[in-house]
């Protein structure tokens, strides 16, 4: 099965050029003004010109209106839009006609009855997302940094299109892979120094824990 892999929240040329020389099939622009990892709509569209050609950019929201949701289609041209917010199933839809692109929904997990709340969003949202519940006081939706039990993914339908997202690094995702076998990983502070700095060096021991944990699974 082919491995979906995601570099969010990047800033920067040679982060992304690391993303891309690992192998990402996606690579994220965040567009919330409380992530450290928050980028302008103009700088995203020149950063994800490396990319065309070799992975899907990927513009990340968080409950934004119609008026900036333009302005970062017109500036980034993005390839996909993530919902990171509190969106209806009733919103998604609309976005999705307002821009002819595929969205990605996600929803925070913490127990298998939050798998749930996909159900009225089937058929409208192109995949899931499903990140930790952030932690209380925490002003930021995902990118803090915390998992929750891969486990409660197992009773998935096999039908349902995903990205495992919270809390991954190069020492968890061999388990987090055994556990949930999904068809996607996203990945954003795993892979920094700091918080909102992409570490290139980490970007690349990511990739290479994968394979390595691809190739001890084949095996």
């Amino acid at each position: 099965m082919a491995l979906d892999i995601k570099i969010c929240g990047l800033k920067t040329d040679k982060a992304l050029a690391a993303a891309l020389a690992g192998g990402a099939s996606h690579v994220g622009f965040i567009f919330f003004a409380k992530s450290p990892r928050c980028v302008e709509p103009a700088e995203a569209g020149r950063l994800r010109e490396a990319a065309i050609g070799k992975a899907k950019a990927v513009a990340v929201t968080v409950d934004a209106g119609d008026a900036f949701l333009d302005e970062i289609v017109e500036k980034m041209r993005p390839d996909m839009l993530q919902l990171h917010g509190s969106e209806t199933p009733e919103r998604v839809a609309k976005i999705k006609a307002r821009y002819g692109l595929p969205v990605m929904k996600a929803l925070p997990v913490s127990e298998t009855a939050d798998l749930e709340r996909i159900r009225p969003l089937v058929g409208i949202a192109d995949r899931f997302l499903f990140d930790a519940k952030p932690p209380k006081g925490s002003e930021l939706p995902g990118g803090n940094g915390i998992a929750f039990d891969w486990r409660v993914l197992a009773g998935l339908d096999a039908g349902v299109d995903y990205m495992l997202s919270g809390g991954l690094n190069a020492a968890n995702i061999g388990d987090a892979l055994r556990l949930a076998n999904p068809p996607g990983l996203d990945i954003s502070s795993g892979v920094e120094s700091a918080p909102g700095v992409k570490d290139p060096a980490l970007i690349e021991q990511f990739f290479r824990a994968v394979r390595a944990a691809r190739d001890n699974r084949a095996a």
